[in-house]
């Protein structure tokens, strides 16, 4: 006997809406129907509008003309859960807001933990301990409960907010790039709790870039394209029709660079060109948990590392200690460029030799400067543009955006950009004065796959024809630069620590 299929009604209709940002007015006209037991994936280059969209649906921006209508007498805004970077940025924004509280409270060592976050703002009381733990489990984010939430890499932070989203119990579950910032198995795990998530009455909107990380269970697909919905329905229908819309309405780049400006590096006198960093048993601790034991590391003029390993083995503390963000950093026998650190050098010394893109970054940069101010921001290593800059400065930023074909951005406000596009400026803002090492930490992420295919061109140039050696954070294994000459591998072990591997780098893909 056939199972019969559920009857699909009318679950939220878009009619002929227009968003508003500041003074922007984005989507004009967009009429998008979402029908009962239907779970929807929307595709789009960078800038096409996916976060707006999303947004409003989580009454996160005003909708000015049309509609939102919400067929079950409508769901009060507690019963749509929202997982994104803006929400990521919110909850970092929220604890740094304390910081000068706790500051004057004497009270420095109090921590924002993961507990307090997935219960901040909750208004199911009767959500019990129980049910927390079952969805952690299910989930895999109990060892997270009572870590500080500034200790938590990436895709670790965005499990946390998953648990949040799912304690109120939501009818609609919007997840903007979810898979951002997470390892081979944690992607796995996700895709599958997003498809059982699927079969528990619980609707789901996913944004995507990658289209090998859409759940199966994922019925229809919405496609956007600067700021208008292009296609619209069943899966199988719009992705076989998806790649060649794409392929013809996206532009094809090539990457050029001019060679006098990556070669106008600052010098090191020449006891100090063969090592760049050295480290010798290097031992980060948070309480009673070990983050790097024991780690011996050295990396030299010539070599290109590429950094691998799963969420929480520690690549971000281990950069941290680099850039000097981590006080951790004085109490190890750590030399940066042939000096010892805290020999003297000021932080403001190591970091204009060093360039960073990073997620913790791009959270952090949230001033209302254009993107052409951003840019040249990287020249002072400064959150924000506080001093004159000189015409050759600014002709530097000038040749880097038509390299990376950005310059219809230079004029925008950069945080009123989309995340993919604010990820591409905040690469070419890394590069400006030419760093001794480019610290590239899941550069990827937000990009569509024209953006990755161009950045990746171009970190493979640095990487190749500049003085400029590149330390590459990535779970991606198959977007490793050829340029890559060394990899670090963390794995653990059977006592649930991480141990990292130094190895030549021969093709063999690394794994997570």
């Amino acid at each position: 006997m056939k199972q019969a299929q559920p009857i699909e009604k009318p679950f939220i209709t878009l009619k002929d809406i227009t968003i508003r940002i500041r003074d922007r007015f984005i989507l004009s006209h967009t009429c998008w129907e979402i029908k009962t037991h239907q779970h929807w994936v929307i595709l789009g280059p960078n800038g096409a509008g996916k976060s707006v969209l999303v947004r409003a649906l989580a009454g996160e921006l005003p909708v000015v003309r049309g509609n939102i209508i919400h067929h079950h007498g409508g769901l009060p805004k507690a019963s749509i859960g929202y997982v994104s970077f803006e929400r990521h940025r919110q909850i970092i924004d929220q604890d740094e807001a304390r910081d000068e509280s706790r500051f004057f409270s004497g009270n420095l060592e109090h921590i924002t933990t993961a507990r307090q976050v997935i219960f901040s703002g909750n208004h199911i009381n009767s959500f019990s301990q129980k049910d927390l733990n079952q969805v952690a489990g299910y989930l895999q984010v109990r060892d997270l409960f009572d870590r500080g939430i500034r200790f938590l890499s990436t895709g670790e932070l965005r499990k946390v907010l998953m648990v949040k989203a799912l304690m109120n119990r939501p009818r609609l579950l919007i997840l903007d790039e979810p898979f951002d910032g997470m390892d081979i198995d944690s992607s796995a795990w996700l895709a599958k709790s997003i498809n059982n998530l699927m079969s528990k009455n619980v609707q789901i909107i996913l944004v995507t870039h990658r289209l090998e990380e859409i759940p199966s269970n994922i019925s229809h697909v919405l496609c956007l394209d600067n700021g208008k919905v292009i296609m619209q329905g069943k899966r199988e229908n719009v992705l076989n029709s998806v790649a060649h819309l794409y392929k013809g309405n996206l532009k094809q780049k090539k990457v050029f660079l001019t060679p006098n400006h990556f070669q106008k590096q600052e010098q090191l006198p020449d006891d100090q060109q063969k090592i760049l960093i050295f480290m010798k048993k290097v031992t980060v601790k948070y309480g009673e948990t070990m983050v790097l034991n024991n780690l011996n590391w050295t990396v030299k003029q010539g070599e290109n590392w590429a950094i691998v390993g799963p969420n929480g083995a520690g690549k971000s503390t281990l950069l941290s200690l680099i850039t000097g963000d981590n006080p951790q950093a004085y109490a190890n026998e750590i030399y940066l460029f042939g000096r010892p650190r805290g020999s003297g050098e000021t932080i403001w010394e190591i970091k204009k030799l060093i360039g960073v893109v990073s997620s913790s970054f791009q959270i952090r940069y949230r001033k209302p400067l254009t993107v052409f101010e951003v840019m040249l921001s990287g020249f002072y290593d400064s959150v924000g543009l506080y001093r004159s800059c000189t015409p050759a400065q600014k002709r530097i930023v000038e040749e880097l955006t038509g390299t990376l074909c950005i310059e219809d951005l230079v004029d925008k406000v950069f945080n009123q950009l989309s995340y993919g596009e604010q990820r591409m400026v905040l690469l070419a803002r890394s590069m400006v004065k030419s760093p001794l090492i480019l610290i590239l930490d899941e550069p990827c992420e937000g990009l569509d796959r024209m953006n990755r295919e161009q950045m990746l061109g171009l970190f493979d140039f640095i990487g190749t024809h500049t003085r400029t050696q590149l330390l590459y954070v990535t779970h991606h294994p198959e977007e490793i630069p050829p340029c890559i000459t060394h990899v670090l591998q963390f794995e653990k072990r059977a006592n649930g620590r991480f141990v990292a591997s130094p190895m030549l780098f021969r093709g063999r893909r690394p794994h997570d």
